[in-house]
């Protein structure tokens, strides 16, 4: 079989994390144009020093779903890049899952806007970010 991380284009199954996203052990629930939802389960490896989730997993996780999400809506026009991530951190987490669920702002010719809201599992808003990406127009 082959693995999912070492294929590229429409015969790579998106919904797979591969590279970093795999490293931290997110997964993908839901991964559409409209939206993208990753479930990451908090252990001590993503712990800072003081026993809470590290604030550069949320900003991970912010990139990573509006990254998708934007790169599924582009699609086959090219590819998406990240100019800037803007994470807020509310609340602290110890242990347990967090879902962040990427959702689009503005979807433009050059540019997206996506927003991101992560939620630990007693639903409760512990992280918030936005991600502006860059439409790459494919070059052939």
């Amino acid at each position: 079989m082959t693995d999912p991380g070492r294929m590229s284009g429409p015969e790579r199954d998106r919904r797979v994390p591969v590279g970093f996203d795999a490293t931290l052990g997110a997964e993908f629930l839901e991964l559409t144009p409209e939206r993208v939802v990753m479930r990451l389960e908090v252990g001590p490896h993503l712990q800072q020093p003081f026993g809470i989730l590290h604030g550069g997993v949320y900003c991970s996780l912010v990139e990573s779903s509006a990254s998708m999400g934007a790169g599924a809506w582009y699609a086959e026009r090219g590819q998406v890049v990240g100019m800037a991530n803007q994470t807020d951190f509310l609340h602290p987490v110890r242990s347990g899952a967090i879902t962040a669920t990427a959702t689009p702002v503005h979807q433009g010719r050059t540019t997206q806007l996506w927003q991101v809201q992560i939620h630990d599992q007693d639903d409760r808003l512990v992280a918030r970010g936005q991600v502006r990406i860059a439409n790459l127009e494919r070059r052939d």
